[in-house]
């Protein structure tokens, strides 16, 4: 049986929106059928808390270690152990259910394209902030859509919620304005987002290259910057880009390598 406090945790956490898994197992011995082990709510800067148990502590060790990877990617799916844990044993089958929150989108720069991008990342279930040092520009009239609306300095902004940022997050730079984009970068490749891929963050050209040298970004660095951002779909308008731009992080987080912008050669909008 499962303590009903377990299932208040869950549901404790689903309803806070932290992050909270949930390994049962779904084959086995019949008295480990059934059994439960919640792993988190994960607080950023606290140690993960785990409830319930599988029946065996070294296995409740290694399933709350596979369910906090399973957690950080915002996967679920079935595992499979010995009776204490072993690998490549087939004793248990482990059901780890991923409760992750929505995927955050960071767009630095409150441009034109931004709206588009800000409509396809919504449609793809990314919580998404515009932020923008130019209060003129970041307004919650020019983006209604947005889940937050930040005037603040991109670098400035990252220090207090990169640590919060992980592997499904993005963080995409469209200032096209070197003292934005700069900074921006350098803060960007500092947090874990989009560290399930080698990606991190994007801008649309890129003019800083030598301002993120000086600034001490090493080659392993730039390689994770996508730029110019976005696939090399021979877009023109900010609809076509936001698409090309949501595709190359579908594609990254997925493994697939299909034309970017960043390997082409020639303009990145195609010719009227």
């Amino acid at each position: 049986m499962v303590s009903a406090p377990l299932y208040e945790r869950l549901r404790d956490a689903i309803r806070a929106g932290l992050p909270v898994a949930l390994a049962t197992v779904i084959e086995g011995p019949p008295d480990r059928m059934g059994a439960k082990l919640l792993v988190g709510p994960l607080v950023s800067g606290e140690e993960p808390a785990v409830a319930g148990t599988l029946g065996d502590p070294a296995l409740d060790r290694v399933v709350a270690r596979d369910s906090l990877g399973e957690l950080e990617a915002g996967r679920s799916g079935t595992r499979h152990y010995g009776l204490a844990g072993e690998a490549r044993q087939q004793d248990l089958s482990v059901f780890v259910e991923s409760f992750a929150p929505p995927p955050h989108m960071v767009i630095f720069g409150a441009v034109d394209f931004t709206a588009s991008l800000l409509r396809v990342a919504k449609l793809l279930g990314f919580r998404v902030t515009v932020c923008d040092a130019r209060a003129v520009f970041a307004t919650r009239q020019r983006f209604p859509l947005a889940d937050e609306v930040i005037v603040d300095w991109p670098n400035r902004y990252l220090e207090k919620i990169g640590p919060d940022l992980g592997p499904r997050d993005a963080v995409c730079v469209l200032t096209h304005d070197a003292k934005f984009d700069v900074p921006a970068l350098v803060s960007a490749l500092a947090t874990r987002a989009g560290t399930s891929a080698p990606w991190v963050a994007g801008a649309p050209t890129p003019p800083g290259w030598s301002g993120l040298r000086e600034a001490g970004v090493d080659d392993a660095g730039l390689a994770r910057i996508m730029s110019p951002i976005g696939l090399d779909l021979g877009a023109r308008t900010p609809e076509e880009t936001a698409i090309s731009i949501c595709a190359e992080i579908i594609a990254l987080r997925t493994g697939r390598r299909p034309p970017s912008l960043r390997d082409a050669d020639g303009p990145v909008h195609a010719p009227r």
